[in-house]
């Protein structure tokens, strides 16, 4: 596929800003900057979802740690936790969006296995 260089200096940019915010360009972006055209959009995105709005950022940040937990992320964890204690999270801040995320991701394996539970045991569910 040929590149369109204006995407490939918007993607390097795009890029070093990441490098600026992060300390480090995360694997998803490295894999994707090769794709500008792919890149560029869904690092857009990302910035809009966590640089725009009306949440505070250290909420958004621990937000995403919520997110991140939940989907056991385990780079994302990392980066997300660091982007909050940035933004100015508390120790506590931190342990109590683990812990949503930690308790969130319980649920969902709870709700897929008593359905089936429910199922064949036939337990009338609403």
């Amino acid at each position: 596929m040929e590149e369109n260089p204006e995407l490939r200096a918007v993607t390097e940019k795009m890029l070093e800003s990441i490098r600026k915010e992060y300390g480090f360009v995360p694997v998803v972006n490295q894999v994707m900057s090769e794709r500008p055209d792919v890149f560029v959009p869904m690092a857009n995105v990302g910035k809009a979802v966590l640089e725009k709005g009306v949440l505070e950022k250290k909420q958004k940040y621990l937000c995403a740690l919520s997110a991140a937990t939940a989907l056991a992320g385990e780079y994302c964890i990392d980066v997300q936790m660091r982007q909050a204690m940035a933004a100015g999270a508390t120790r506590d801040e931190i342990f109590e969006a683990i812990m949503i995320g930690s308790y969130m991701a319980m649920t969902r394996s709870e709700s897929y296995a008593f359905r089936k539970f429910a199922k064949n045991y036939g337990i009338d569910l609403e």
